[in-house]
């Protein structure tokens, strides 16, 4: 009878304990309950930020592809339009060799005497002198032509000839007067920069020279212990693995590979355009070209490379150049040999 108060109390403290464990355990659920939830909200706002970001470089890479695509279709447009002046410049000098052939053709069917020849190869001459100096601009030429001609008639020694001298002399002293375009001179150096344009580096693709000490590192002595020079080894190999550089310009735009490929091709072709603008004595359309190739050359090559500056130096020297230049017309001396062809006066 004396043990049944004894075992209540036992049972009840009994029954305390598995209470307060069960109290700890619910506890310990609740905090990893909570953790567990911050945790996933954590991730997601990381995984919104991602998705933002991300959405943001798209929209980036987007807005640069479409001014690409822009560009593109401006220097299509500008070939479409020198191929066009290309055309009538054939055309003109097709017209010019069947002229020429024509000629030929006539000195072969009539019989002149010495004076009378003499006289058809003057004003041969004499056209291709104009021919050249209106198609090609090539004012050397047109010089030496109309120098040929008036040494011809002065052998000649003809009074009929007089005005046509006179006339040849002034042409003589306008082309003299009047400025040099080295058009071949030109066209070389635009050609060199073509070609160097796959050899410059771009501002993205410049990576920080290897430390020296790296090599002097992989050198361990013979007789260090093993375990020095593994990690010595694996120290080093992590070094290599990360690097740190330091970037002056913070805008250096980031470039896929099939970007890069189509800049440089792109820049090509603006070199290409003002070459085709050199050709046809278009001033506004040669700096034009010349101008954003330059802008393109600062803005996505790296400006330290010597190439990088010596290909901005040329570009800055073409800009400077004149290609399009008032050129004084031979009509003066042509009108003079039709009207001693029209009068008669070679047999005279």
């Amino acid at each position: 009878m004396s043990e049944a108060p004894t075992s209540v109390p036992k049972a009840a403290s009994a029954n305390a304990r598995v209470l307060w464990i069960i109290g700890v355990v619910a506890l310990m659920a609740l905090v990893a309950l909570t953790i567990t939830a911050w945790q996933v909200y954590s991730s997601r706002q990381e995984i919104d930020g991602l998705r933002q970001e991300l959405a943001k470089r798209l929209a980036d890479v987007d807005a640069q592809s479409k001014a690409s695509r822009i560009a593109g279709d401006q220097l299509r447009e500008v070939t479409r339009e020198a191929s066009v002046k290309i055309g009538v410049l054939e055309g003109k000098l097709a017209e010019s060799q069947s002229q020429q052939i024509a000629l030929e053709a006539l000195y072969q069917d009539l019989s002149r005497n010495r004076d009378e020849w003499a006289f058809a190869e003057i004003e041969q001459t004499l056209l291709v002198a104009s021919q050249q100096l209106q198609l090609a601009g090539n004012v050397r030429a047109a010089l030496i032509a109309l120098q040929a001609a008036d040494t011809r008639l002065q052998h000649m020694n003809r009074p009929q000839m007089l005005g046509l001298r006179k006339a040849i002399s002034e042409d003589i002293a306008k082309l003299k007067a009047a400025p040099f375009v080295d058009t071949v001179g030109l066209s070389v150096r635009i050609d060199t920069l073509i070609t160097a344009v796959d050899k410059l580096p771009l501002a993205a693709e410049t990576r920080a020279a290897p430390a020296a000490s790296i090599a002097t590192a992989a050198t361990t002595a013979a007789d260090d212990p093993a375990w020095q020079r593994f990690w010595r080894e694996v120290w080093t190999d992590l070094r290599q693995m990360v690097r740190v550089q330091r970037i002056d310009n913070a805008d250096v735009p980031l470039l896929a590979p099939t970007q890069a490929y189509f800049l440089r091709e792109n820049l090509k072709l603006r070199l290409l355009a003002a070459r085709m603008a050199l050709l046809t004595r278009d001033q506004a359309a040669f700096r034009g070209d010349l101008k954003a190739a330059s802008i393109w050359l600062t803005r996505y090559f790296d400006a330290r490379d010597k190439a990088v500056l010596s290909a901005g130096t040329a570009l800055a020297g073409l800009q400077t150049s004149e290609v399009s230049i008032e050129l004084p017309d031979l009509s003066a001396t042509l009108n003079a040999v039709r009207v001693l062809s029209v009068a008669g006066a070679r047999g005279k």
